[in-house]
């Protein structure tokens, strides 16, 4: 038996009055998931556990079939992991954000925490900068994807608290600074690279092509590295992950996969989603379960964009769905779950911890649910509910 997770990140949201009471995943045309809603089952689970904050994380660790309990330590150590950084048992990981800053009445706030969905190799530039006039032994920086990267404390603190950038665009950052035993440390070196950023001829390009700069880091998601048991000692399987997330390929790598690269995955709705499809359907010839994620719907809600989130959502049904089950067409040995890690509103711009609606397939019997298709609505009038995902990954199984 084969086993695929198809997630997309943030999809499920709130009924919006533009929409006619509506919610995104509701007006998109998702006629693949729909299907398999309706030969399938359908129900809710909650994948952020009691006293967690709703982060991709936490949610993907629990929909990945661990318990955040067991197992979290933070965000960045698994990025860590994803991008080859070894940390000693001292060492604390941090995410990098670029951000963009605006300053008014002598305040700054958070304009823009993608400091406009930066590409790559512009954002690998400011790095080399920050690496040249901010790195030492105490702090290291690695780079990333886009506007996500990584700063290493090396026997550092990790007993602070900091705040995802992508929760207070629009608000004023005063009150949202790290607070805590180092704060003082990490709030300098943010200081300093503003002075680094500033005139960067990068910067000053963006500047006079009408883009967003990257005028500053944003530091959060700080942990030591996890302990996690392997896919084949928790469950006998071998795996592979896709994503164009560091987050996700280190809780992969972590979990003993192999986090597989498709050329022009960037985390967005301009990613290749074909590639991903087709990456997914060649591991399954040699792996029993990969798991496919796409940030694109919570990129879109994060941003406030109603029409890039519907857009990310038939994106999503269309080039990830609805193209791996053409591709497992003729196969009747296979099992797959279709979910968001946790609703991401368009409204709020941000996390709730709220259950999501999930599909669960099974190739082997397929029926008629009696359900009209995929959606919020439609799988809270279904009695399946699921407290964890690790429930849910045990019924995936079908354990």
């Amino acid at each position: 038996m084969k086993y695929l997770v198809l997630l997309g990140d943030g999809m499920s949201d709130e009924p919006l009055g533009q929409l006619g009471g509506a919610t995104p995943l509701e007006k998109a045309d998702t006629p693949h998931m729909d299907r398999l809603a309706r030969q399938g089952s359908i129900g809710l689970v909650r994948t952020v556990p009691d006293g967690f904050h709703p982060g991709s994380d936490v949610a993907n660790l629990s929909v990945f079939g661990y318990d955040p309990h067991q197992c979290y330590t933070g965000r960045s150590p698994l990025e860590a992991a994803s991008m080859g950084v070894e940390l000693g048992p001292d060492d604390v990981a941090f995410r990098l954000n670029f951000v963009h800053l605006v300053p008014h009445f002598n305040k700054l706030y958070m304009g823009d925490f993608s400091a406009g969905h930066i590409p790559t190799d512009q954002a690998q530039s400011l790095i080399a900068a920050l690496k040249e006039y901010l790195e030492d032994d105490q702090f290291q920086f690695h780079p990333g994807v886009s506007y996500r990267h990584l700063m290493v404390w090396r026997g550092g603190s990790e007993a602070m608290q900091c705040t995802p950038p992508h929760d207070i665009t629009n608000k004023c950052i005063g009150e949202y600074l790290p607070k805590g035993e180092g704060a003082e440390e990490l709030i300098h070196l943010m200081t300093q690279a503003q002075i680094v950023l500033k005139n960067h001829p990068q910067n000053l390009r963006r500047e006079q092509e009408g883009e967003l700069t990257a005028n500053s880091i944003w530091l959060w998601g700080q942990g030591r590295a996890p302990r996690m048991k392997s896919y084949r000692e928790l469950y006998g399987l071998s795996g592979a992950v896709i994503s164009a997330v560091d987050l996700i390929k280190g809780i992969g790598i972590y979990a003993g996969m192999e986090a597989i690269r498709v050329p022009g995955a960037t985390g967005y709705i301009d990613t290749n989603y074909r590639g991903k499809a087709e990456a997914a359907l060649a591991a399954l010839e040699e792996k029993d379960f990969v798991y496919v994620h796409v940030e694109a719907p919570d990129e879109a809600a994060h941003s406030g964009n109603l029409e890039h989130k519907i857009r990310a959502i038939e994106d999503f049904d269309r080039e990830i769905v609805g193209a791996i089950v053409e591709g497992l067409q003729g196969r009747h040995d296979f099992r797959l779950a279709v979910l968001p890690d946790h609703p991401t509103p368009v409204e709020k711009m941000t996390h709730t911890a709220d259950p999501v609606p999930f599909i669960l397939y099974d190739s082997t019997s397929p029926r008629e649910s009696g359900h009209s298709g995929y959606s919020e609505r439609n799988a809270r009038e279904s009695d399946l509910f699921y407290a964890s995902g690790v429930e849910l990954f045990a019924a995936l199984l079908g354990r």
